[in-house]
Order: structure tokens, then C-alpha cells, then sequence
């Protein structure tokens, strides 16, 4: 079992964990090959997978906008969970931001996904219980 970072190559496995996990994704929005490849080289190493030999296992992604750093769609397979992948991604992205300086790191879950809630706060993860308002250009994005 490998760590590594996340490469284009690699989007239709992770766009199959991600259904498998459940996580919802849009392919014709957001999470085109296109746009994933950007953010992937905008910011390749906020991006990480295990891998048993060739096959997408876990994955989660990250973002910061400067002074805060986001986990996302962190997805272990069914098969690897409790082996703690998950935790060495958080760990991994939580060390990539700490390396640019960013001290504060926030986790979007939602409200249906008590098994991610928990997840966090084992982590040390706080619920903030704050409400989350977005406004999306289209609905596919």
C-alpha cells in the first residue's frame, strides 16, 4: 500500500470510489475531467491517494484560499476502512497546509453522514455548527 499524489490519470477511478463511497460528484459540473485537472496542477500536492498496486483505495483533496485550509471528499474504500488510511490522508493534508503556513483547517460534512462526523471529531475536529450558504452558477457545478 502506497501514498501518492493524485495524477489525471487517475480520475476515473476516483470518480468510481467517490460513487462507491457514496460522496456525490458532478462529471458534467465541477468534477469535469477538465476542471479536476486543473485544480490537480494548480495544486498537485493537495491531492493524495493510497493505492494497492494500481488500484484507487482512498483519496481526499484540499484547498485554501489563503489563510484557511479545506479537507475534501476524503473516500476510503469499504474494503480499507478502519486501517487508517483516512487518518494518514487527513494527516497528509493537514502537514501540506501547516508547510504554507496555514494554522487553521476546516472540513465540510454533511448533515446525513454521522460516520464522517465522528471521524473528525476523533481527529480533533471541532463542530462549529455553523450553517453553510452557498449560491452556484448552475446547478451542475
Amino acid at each position: 500500500m502506497r501514498i501518492s499524489t493524485v495524477d489525471i490519470q487517475d480520475y476515473e477511478d476516483m470518480m468510481e470510489l467517490w460513487g462507491i463511497c457514496g460522496l456525490p460528484y458532478k462529471p458534467r459540473g465541477r468534477d469535469t475531467r477538465d476542471k479536476i485537472r486543473k485544480e490537480i496542477q494548480r495544486e498537485p500536492e493537495y491531492w493524495k491517494a493510497f493505492y494497492e498496486g494500481d488500484r484507487m483505495v482512498a483519496v481526499a483533496f484540499g484547498t485554501d484560499d489563503g489563510r484557511k485550509g479545506w479537507i475534501n471528499r476524503l473516500a476510503v474504500h469499504p474494503e480499507h476502512r478502519n486501517r487508517g488510511l483516512g487518518t494518514r490522508l487527513v494527516s497528509a493534508l493537514e502537514e501540506e497546509f501547516y508547510n504554507k503556513g496555514i494554522e487553521i483547517i476546516g472540513v465540510l460534512i454533511e448533515g446525513d453522514n454521522p460516520e464522517s462526523m465522528k471521524f473528525f471529531e476523533k481527529l480533533g475536529y471541532e463542530d462549529l455548527d455553523i450553517r453553510y450558504y452557498s449560491k452556484r452558477k448552475s446547478m451542475d457545478s
